[in-house]
């Protein structure tokens, strides 16, 4: 019996009863029609009693869901976490009714109820798919183009497992995914990257089904896109599929997805289903059926058409719910027949089994902790990108689900794994993937990747095109999908290549971004701990920020307090400092360098490789770490953006960088020792003394680049106790965070 500790089986939807019989023999397609168009008026109730939402799609794609949750697909509602289930995604997940009611249809823990609550707060049935809310739905969808990257990934992780673990007789994993996609999927470039890569990879357990509709928000889609879709996906190695009359022609919809699963093992296949937008409403085929509720009158003109009560809401003919819900005994079989598989498959194969298990209950292999790096102050100074290269080659060759790979620059990220060879066609269970130049796509596979369960994935690139992946990983934070984002070059400290290059504010967009741990170390021993953390951050991203240019071993600094956010790192023994300094990565050791020049100050220098685990500890550590009413200086190369809760001056940049050596891009932005004291003196004369003891300024003012607050009250807010605080599931106590596999 396979188990898993984190994803229980939801709770039973009893299938109903019914007097029709529609159990055996080929299905009419009198009665198909009947369960088609039962969805279709569905949609019209749905989306008019939201009082908004997408309609035309639902009711356009019907057919193609009949098919494919009634007929083609194998899940289990009763275990909507069944690891061998096929999965099915959304891309243009604007019309998620259509999977709610599939979802309710087959008995899922989806309600009627939960229909008649769409859109509405707190339900299960949200505007666009949430997969942190909703049982059966695979990822979290909605920017268009999002679902298809994503379905990239979970194909790439059936077949990575697949070639790992299946053995003749014990197919474990053998499951197709299946994904949905508009006319906005297509238009997006992240469809056209993920696509690419998956034609490369020859993901032929990838099916694609394109809601060929021809209609878009703003109109028919000429007007901007007309484009030969089955020639450009021809020449990215797919298989096309064609079917002209997806309104109706319900065999050659089924006859379409079985050539998919059949043929063409080496190729993932687009599916070209040709529909009509909000099928049966005056506004067919029109924009005016995308994106609004038809109308009272014209939800009527619907049932009408389609041969049912007008005055009748939410009505499931008896016989249709009993066809439906035969799928909810046959995945309770197909996980059954599985499990015994699985059980015997164990017996022979115990180490494989274990591994498995593992892999999707997130438990690392014992003692792997051991075997990463050590440093200590006495170390060769290096790059923290170097760092993390030596730390992430010892995670691999230990947790052997650490799967990724970089946008074409492995060698600058220092993400080539040694140990392991890369994926690709013709070597599947390789770990080492090779994203290209393709930057989007790359974080939307990855959170694909994550979302299957047995894979960890890892993204590189540097740290300025974050931006380019950004709508993903927003999304991996909000689906709480752990993706370890390995992001260097982190700052103005790039050099020669410039302010294309030189990321500045991409780190604010990070810190903001909710259960996001952005973490930017300073050595050795705290690219350690970010590690740590990241691996640990089990419910969410985490972005490691590095550097390219070398940096010093510190003394004083700590691979566990990394999880505290900050601690002090120079001047331990001032209890009642003077000042306070505040930095993180290359900064940290810039900051103890001015505090050693500036010897008649009692100074304290605080490390805060992630703001938001800092936010998260007791006010008791925070107050201890930033002492209230101290004066205190951030200094950090990126913009100041956000560390006025910490600090009452900032220093950081308010300008793009410069092309040149670093250590000169840094003088000219006075990140060096002479400049920081200067303004620090600057900044400390704006104070008043009394008994030795700093006490408020003599003036709110702006000078020379200067600006401080009144301290005569607890700007710190971050000391205090505040009602948003958020919290992130990482163990702290890293020597109990294994299990033995």
């Amino acid at each position: 019996m396979f188990t898993t500790q984190a994803n229980q089986p939801a709770k039973k939807t009893i299938p109903m009863a019914s007097k029709a019989d529609t159990s055996s023999g080929e299905v009419k397609k009198d009665f198909e029609t009947l369960c088609v168009n039962t969805v279709r008026v569905l949609a019209a109730d749905m989306v008019q009693k939201a009082g908004n939402g997408h309609p035309g799609m639902p009711m356009g794609m019907a057919p193609v869901g009949h098919v494919l949750w009634g007929k083609i697909a194998k899940y289990s509602p009763h275990n909507p976490k069944w690891i061998n289930r096929d999965r099915i995604v959304l891309s243009n997940g604007h019309g998620s009714c259509l999977q709610y009611m599939y979802l309710h249809l087959t008995g899922y823990d989806m309600s009627l109820d939960d229909l008649k609550s769409y859109r509405k707060l707190g339900s299960k049935t949200p505007g666009h798919p949430e997969s942190y809310e909703t049982p059966g739905v695979e990822v979290t969808t909605g920017p268009l183009g999002q679902g298809f990257a994503n379905s990239v990934g979970l194909a790439l992780a059936e077949s990575h497992l697949a070639a790992l673990y299946n053995r003749p007789g014990f197919p474990i994993f053998d499951h197709f995914t299946y994904m949905t996609c508009g006319d906005g999927c297509m238009m997006e470039g992240i469809s056209s990257e993920a696509a690419s890569l998956a034609g490369h990879l020859g993901l032929g357990k990838l099916i694609a089904i394109y809601d060929d509709n021809h209609v878009s928000i703003d109109g028919q889609t000429k007007i901007a896109f007309t484009e030969d879709v089955a020639t450009r996906f021809k020449g990215y190695g797919w298989h096309v599929l064609h079917v002209d009359k997806a309104d109706s022609d319900y065999k050659a919809i089924e006859n379409a997805l079985n050539e998919a699963r059949t043929t063409h093992p080496d190729k993932p296949k687009l599916i070209m289903a040709k529909t009509t937008i909000g099928f049966g409403a005056p506004q067919a085929g029109t924009e005016k059926a995308h994106g609004a509720a038809l109308g009272e009158d014209a939800v009527k003109e619907v049932k009408k058409n389609l041969g049912f009560d007008p005055n009748r809401s939410f009505f499931i003919p008896e016989e249709v719910t009993k066809f439906y819900r035969k799928k909810y005994e046959e995945g309770k079989q197909l996980e059954h027949t599985w499990n015994l598989l699985f059980h015997k498959y164990s017996q022979q194969f115990g180490t494989q089994a274990v591994e498995i298990q593992a892999r999707y209950n997130k438990l690392f292999p014992s003692k792997w902790m051991a075997q990463l790096p050590k440093y200590n102050k006495d170390s060769k100074p290096d790059a923290t990108r170097s760092f993390s290269g030596e730390i992430l080659e010892a995670i691999a060759m230990n947790v052997p689900w650490l799967m990724g790979g970089s946008a074409d620059l492995a060698s600058s990220c220092k993400t080539k794994l040694k140990c392991v060879s890369d994926y690709q066609k013709e070597n599947r269970t390789g770990r080492v993937i090779n994203y290209g130049v393709r930057e989007h796509a790359m974080a939307g596979i990855s959170n694909g990747l994550a979302a299957d369960g047995g894979v960890l994935p890892f993204a590189a690139t540097f740290f300025n095109f974050i931006e380019y992946c950004f709508p993903s990983v927003r999304l991996s934070a909000l689906s709480h999908v752990q993706v370890i984002y390995i992001m260097t070059h982190d700052s103005i400290g790039l050099g020669e290549d410039g302010p294309t290059h030189q990321p500045i504010e991409a780190i604010a967009t990070c810190r903001a971004t909710p259960n996001l741990l952005l973490i930017r170390p300073a050595d050795g021993k705290e690219t350690v701990g970010a590690y740590l953390c990241a691996m640990h951050h089990c419910t969410g991203p985490s972005v490691l920020v590095l550097s390219r240019q070398n940096v010093k071993h510190l003394e004083h600094s700590s691979e566990d307090l990394v999880s505290k956010g900050a601690y002090i790192v120079h001047g331990q023994e001032y209890d009642k400092p003077d000042l306070i300094f505040i930095a993180t990565g290359s900064e940290v050791s810039l900051a103890i360098e001015t505090a050693q020049m500036m010897s008649e100050y009692r100074i304290r220098v605080v490390s805060m490789p992630c703001q938001s685990l800092f936010d998260n500890q007791p006010i008791e550590y925070r107050r201890s770490i930033i002492t209230p009413f101290v004066p205190t200086i951030s200094i950090e190369a990126q913009t100041p953006l956000g560390w006025s809760k910490y600090a009452h001056y900032n220093i950081g940049l308010t300008a793009f960088g410069s092309s040149g050596d670093w250590k000169d891009v840094y003088a000219r932005f006075g990140f060096v020792p002479d400049k920081i004291a200067e303004k620090t003196q600057t900044f400390l004369g704006m104070f008043a003394k009394q008994n030795n003891e700093m006490i408020e300024p003599r003036a709110s003012i702006k000078d020379n680049g200067l600006s401080v607050g009144d301290m005569s009250v607890p700007l710190l807010h971050a000391l205090y106790d505040y009602p948003d605080k958020r919290t992130y599931d990482v163990q702290t106590d890293h020597t109990n965070a294994n299990a033995k596999a």
